[in-house]
């Protein structure tokens, strides 16, 4: 990767993420601000929650498979873990699109699914750093069930990143973690 698109990739994750304090080593390296990220995510399965009217949608979206299989989790490459994250966030990012195309753009639904919309493309982005800096092959989108509620959407999301986003975390610790590099939280959203 060159360095402008290294210092763009940077700067763009470090405005989006002030928990994660401007390099994309710091999510990987410090569980506490992917904590936090995460309860960011808790907090809009409360603002659905709080929607009113229904969460379901007329017509089913496909989600990615959430579940994994720590066995063949460990007999596999950085590569491939990071793939099918890969994979897993863009599946999540393209059935928010399609959910947001089915409501009505004025509703809280919407609001909240926008919200989600954003935080997936900035999870894409710091799994982009990995993916990137490892020749990973092509992120293959495996889907595994069709949802018509907004809910369980986004506890299949959380399964996502509490699963195979934190592993490859812990699988990347050694790799990317050198000395101490424990940064303050700021998790107060």
């Amino acid at each position: 990767m060159d360095h402008s698109r290294l210092l763009l990739l940077i700067g763009l994750i470090s405005f989006h993420l002030p928990e994660v304090q401007g390099a994309p080593t710091d999510f990987w390296c410090n569980s506490g601000a992917r904590k936090c990220m995460l309860k960011k995510i808790e907090n809009l399965r409360k603002d659905m929650a709080n929607c009113m009217g229904s969460d379901t949608l007329p017509s089913p979206i496909q989600l990615p498979c959430v579940w994994i299989h720590a066995a063949q989790w460990a007999t596999k490459t950085v590569q491939k873990k990071s793939a099918e994250v890969m994979g897993g966030l863009q599946g999540f990012y393209d059935a928010v699109q399609k959910a947001i195309i089915q409501i009505p753009s004025s509703t809280c639904h919407t609001s909240v699914l926008g919200e989600l919309k954003h935080r997936i493309t900035t999870y894409k982005n710091i799994v982009s750093y990995v993916y990137e800096q490892n020749d990973t092959p092509q992120p293959v989108i495996q889907h595994c069930s069709n949802e018509t509620s907004l809910n369980t959407m986004l506890e299949q999301y959380e399964k996502l990143l509490r699963g195979k986003l934190e592993r490859l975390a812990i699988d990347l610790r050694f790799s990317m973690c050198k000395g101490d590099h424990i940064i303050p939280n700021n998790c107060n959203s």
